[in-house]
Order: C-alpha cells, then sequence, then structure tokens
C-alpha cells in the first residue's frame, strides 16, 4: 500500500472538514498561535502539507508558507482555497524534497511523520527539516504517543474511538513498530465508508534520537498546543527542535 495510493483523489475531495474534527476551530486556533509564534516573523516550511488546513490559515496570518507534499490530488484540493503565488507547494517525499530558500520553521503536524514506514526514512526526514532551516531554526513535530498498554495479551487490535456513527482501531506489529489504522464511518443502513493507513509509531525518546541525528536539540516538548504539561498518561505531543544558532566570529 503505497502513500500514493493512500491519498487519492477520492480521499481529497472528502478529507477537510470545516469546522468540525481537526478543521474544528478549538483543534485549528492553538495550533496556528503556537506556529505563528515559533515563525517569528520569518518563513515556514510544511511537510506534508496536504489540502492546506493549516498552511492557509496560517499564511492567512501574515507568514509565508511554502509546502512539501507527495499527493498531487490533495495539492489539487489545496489549489481551490489557495493559488501557487500565495503558498508554492514543490511536489515530493517530505524526508527527501528540497523547496527553495531558507526557513526559520518547518512543522509537521498531526502525526505524520509516522506516514514514514521506515525508520531511516524518518530521520531523513528530520535531516531534510535541517536543510531547509536557518541556524537556530526550529523543526515541530505533532505526533500520538503508542497505546502498546492498552494493546491485551495475545491480541493485536485496540480500539482508538467509538461514537455514533464512527468507530476507529489500531492493529499493531510490534516487531517492526508498524500500526495499520482503520477507520469505519456507517449510518443506520448496511453499508459503511472504510479507511486504512499504515503508520510506523515513534517512542518520544526515538524521536529525540533522531532530531540529535539531524543536529537538533529538543527545546520544548508539550501535551498539546496549548502548552499542557506532558506526562506519563499523554496520548500525544508537540515536540520543538531547535539547531544552534550561528557562532559569531572571533
Amino acid at each position: 500500500m503505497r502513500q500514493e495510493e493512500i491519498w487519492n483523489a477520492e480521499v481529497a475531495q472528502s478529507y477537510d472538514t470545516p469546522g468540525a474534527g481537526m478543521f474544528a476551530p478549538e483543534v485549528l486556533e492553538p495550533t496556528l498561535d503556537r506556529l505563528a509564534e515559533l515563525a517569528d516573523g520569518g518563513r515556514a516550511l510544511e511537510f506534508a502539507i496536504g489540502t492546506g488546513r493549516v498552511a492557509v490559515p496560517l499564511a492567512r496570518r501574515g507568514v509565508p508558507v511554502t509546502g512539501i507534499e507527495m499527493s498531487q490530488p490533495m495539492i489539487d484540493q489545496l489549489r481551490t482555497k489557495a493559488d501557487d503565488a500565495t503558498i508554492p507547494v514543490v511536489v515530493g517525499d517530505m524526508a527527501t524534497a528540497r523547496a527553495p530558500g531558507t526557513f526559520q520553521l518547518v512543522y509537521l503536524v498531526y502525526n505524520t511523520i509516522s506516514n514514514l514506514l521506515r525508520q531511516a526514512e524518518q530521520v531523513a526526514c528530520f535531516r531534510n527539516a535541517a536543510r531547509h532551516l536557518v541556524p537556530g531554526g526550529r523543526f515541530v513535530v505533532e505526533l500520538w504517543v503508542p497505546e502498546l498498554r492498552k494493546l491485551p495479551p495475545g491480541q493485536q487490535a485496540v480500539v482508538r474511538q467509538s461514537e455514533a456513527g464512527y468507530i476507529g482501531l489500531h492493529t499493531y506489529d510490534v516487531l517492526r513498530q508498524h500500526v495499520l489504522s482503520h477507520h469505519f464511518w456507517f449510518d443506520d443502513g448496511s453499508t459503511a465508508r472504510v479507511f486504512r493507513s499504515p503508520h510506523r509509531y515513534i517512542w518520544p525518546a526515538e524521536l529525540d534520537l533522531m532530531a540529535q541525528l539531524a543536529g537538533f536539540e529538543l527545546e520544548a516538548r508539550h501535551a498539546d498546543w496549548h502548552g499542557a504539561e506532558f506526562t506519563a498518561e499523554s496520548r500525544s505531543h508537540v515536540s520543538v527542535y531547535r539547531l544552534p544558532p550561528a557562532t559569531s566570529p572571533m
């Protein structure tokens, strides 16, 4: 199952849910507040920009945003909201593609680094972020914490979320650190809509080591975009990594 096959035209056309889910103001506004603060008046680069859920409103706040995205259908959906002059997008893999210029901030939201299914690709993603940043620039990663404590002995599946009209569950391959996310939407009838996507989960300590290999230091880690304390019970985290600032000549 290749990423290009997953993020196809059908998914792109149904991805946006204005005002609800991950597009809800209570989810999106704190994200925008924090990213605008970290951009600090400079340019921002979004890896896996998708349909522009974050990039479009961030650009409206005056932050110049460029994107990297491998799915042309997702870019096409983004183009219904912002043209190339407003938000330039490079077509390619976030682990290897290069956007022109340098940036104050690179960010990767909503667990997307886990779409890279090999550890080497995830390390390459950090190194690619470092290549794009000015000295002292920051790389922000939003990621969920693996929920293996919920996995009963001898079983491979965990229900992630269950509510009216929707069930989400994860099936784990703990040997390869892979998880397959299953999403089921249904109504009162006999049919359901299904979406599945593979991921490689990453522990926070492993993520920090990836950052170190790329020359970053962990500057901050919180449980959410509001800045809540990250604890052993946190289900996700927002981690801010920073490159060393430029050294002044003697």
